[in-house]
């Protein structure tokens, strides 16, 4: 399949910053990936990997190799049937029209009964059918040879009612002796990954290079990348065998003498892992700068290692002891706000007797103070109560106001919508907790109920698993004035895994009844992602002394030419 891109293929300017002649050695280990489809004794290929390292045009090959050498129906499945178009338009279609070999396979979509639309493309002996996980339709009906599924840990894990996506996929392919599966990712989270899973199961091969100086065969390991402090542009690779100083000129070189070994148990499966350091379209030195700006917050930090390492996220933790952390309560309050604190925000859930609403303090790189729990007991249908709530969030402590606010409206939906609809302007919004692994942690908002509220979705999953990261590493400050029941409720909550049709997904569960505390923090962080401050000019705008502007003393003339101001007339307008 290498030698067949070698000749034939051609890259379109929109979808490769190097258009022309496919080269495979400017990618060396994408030889293996791709050959791999033809071994005869190969069912399924799995390749779990990083970006950028070419992996969309190696699928892209497939498609164009069995076109011509070996025609056959194929199924192209993305996460989203939106992806699919997407895909199809900017990468399937691109390919037909500048590789001449494929551009007279397929009629114009502009003739009649052409075959050629945007999600099906008939060709002689065959046809390309792309879909999208999330949509039975596109994994019915047709019987298919070849299968070939992008970003695997994205695709949702029931395709509507009918069960999980690569299996309904992989039904597809039961009278064909011949099939061939492909599954690609870049991984998630440990222990519920699903291309993790498949490469568990496969021959597990990684690509070794070898040592400039002792000639020994090793893989690109992030371990072994090191640089002074403070100069990421001055990073090498350090060779695990004689512990050289390997400089990144030595790549090019490395990656044409490396190999795919497999360190797993031979069957039908080739597993394939790789990640960025090994990408020609990457510095070391720009993986270096990623990452040091990714470590500042847990959720950019596992962005990172799913990307650029090609590796899942472990979850340092699955609980939090509550005692350990009220130990670490700090001499401050909302009369005596620490200077670090440069905004406030709030998070509010409603309890059938009660409003409970938490002020949190944020500093740079989102750390945060937190201040206070308060309770308002009193039914919330009664206005009174929300009347003292509304009290609170309008003082003005040390200077600071309260400038972000989200209402839980899980609960007694009506009044929340009436309370924030009319004070939208002070950034006062309602929310609805969604859970999930990997939502975002807010969502545009969209209009709801009869009042028409602004209602922002809040993936609380997503928050919990931050919040618990900062409880880990000491991010989180805490108030003297926070009790031992506070922090009983803030680690009320623990990670576990469950199965759900058949695969693991992690799950917050209750370990206690009451989690007010935890849930207003949640609340209160999401307000901050929906303000968006740029808080380092926050910070500048704090610490800036005034500016004082001395203006020169009027000389005698001056004084003596300049007229008195005119007294207005005592109309409505010059008094207002």
């Amino acid at each position: 399949m290498s030698e067949w891109a070698d000749t034939y293929r051609r890259l379109s300017a929109e979808s490769s910053a190097e258009a022309g002649q496919w080269r495979t050695d400017r990618a060396p280990y994408q030889r293996g990936m791709l050959d791999a489809v033809n071994e005869r004794n190969i069912e399924t290929v799995v390749i779990m990997s990083s970006a950028q390292i070419g992996k969309t045009e190696v699928l892209n090959n497939v498609v164009g190799y069995y076109m011509v050498q070996d025609p056959a129906p194929i199924l192209v499945l993305q996460p989203t049937v939106e992806m699919g178009k997407t895909w199809s338009q900017d990468r399937l279609a691109p390919m037909i029209r500048d590789t001449p070999i494929l551009s007279g396979l397929i009629k114009s979509p502009r003739s009649r009964d052409s075959g050629n639309t945007t999600m099906h493309k008939s060709f002689a002996g065959g046809h390309i059918t792309i879909g999208g996980s999330n949509s039975p339709a596109s994994l019915a009906s047709r019987p298919i040879r070849l299968v070939m599924a992008d970003e695997v840990d994205r695709y949702p894990l029931s395709a509507g009612t009918e069960g999980d996506p690569v299996t309904l996929a992989r039904k597809r392919t039961t009278t064909f002796w011949n099939r061939k599966i492909i599954l690609t990712s870049t991984p998630t989270v440990k222990g519920v990954s699903r291309i993790e899973m498949e490469w568990e199961q496969s021959d597990q091969r990684r690509y070794h290079v070898p040592c400039p100086e002792c000639k020994t065969k090793q893989t690109l390991k992030w371990a072994n990348i090191q640089w002074p402090e403070n100069e990421p542009k001055k990073c090498h690779c350090v060779c695990e065998h004689c512990g050289s100083i390997i400089e990144e000129s030595s790549k090019p070189w490395m990656l044409k003498e490396g190999e795919w070994i497999a360190t797993g148990i031979e069957g039908k499966t080739a597993g394939f892992h790789i990640n960025e350091l090994y990408s020609p379209w990457r510095k070391w030195s720009e993986v270096v700068e990623d990452f040091l700006s990714a470590k500042r917050s847990p959720e950019t930090l596992k962005a990172w290692v799913n990307t650029s390492l090609g590796e899942t996220w472990e979850e340092e933790g699955e609980t939090v002891e509550g005692d350990s952390l009220m130990s670490k309560r700090e001499a401050y309050d909302l009369t005596a706000i620490p200077d670090d604190v440069l905004i406030l925000t709030a998070g509010v859930d409603v309890q059938k007797d009660r409003i409970e609403v938490q002020v949190v303090g944020w500093g740079l790189d989102n750390e945060p103070w937190i201040f206070t729990q308060k309770v308002f007991y009193g039914e919330p249908t009664e206005k009174e109560v929300w009347a003292n709530l509304d009290s609170f969030l309008l003082k003005t402590y040390c200077g600071h106001k309260i400038i972000g606010v989200a209402v839980d409206s899980g609960y007694l939906t009506e009044h929340a919508y009436a309370f924030t609809k009319p004070r939208a302007g002070r950034r006062v919004f309602a929310i609805k907790g969604v859970s999930g692994m990997g939502r975002p942690l807010t969502s545009a908002p969209r209009q709801t109920g009869r009042q028409r509220v602004m209602l922002y979705q809040v993936g609380v999953d997503t928050a919990k698993r931050t919040v618990y990261s900062w409880l880990h590493n000491d991010k989180v400050h805490f108030s003297a004035d926070l009790d031992e029941e506070f922090f009983a409720q803030l680690t009320a909550e623990k990670l576990v895994t469950k199965f759900r049709k058949g695969f693991s997904v992690l799950e917050w569960v209750k370990t206690r009844e009451r989690n007010e505390a935890l849930d207003c923090f949640v609340y209160a962080y999401a307000a901050l992602n929906n303000l968006n401050p740029d808080l380092l000019k926050v910070r500048a705008r704090k610490i800036a002394p005034p500016v004082l502007v001395e203006e020169p003393m009027p000389t005698s003339t001056q004084r003596k030419t300049k007229s008195s101001p005119k007294r207005r007339s005592s109309s409505f307008v010059s008094r207002w």
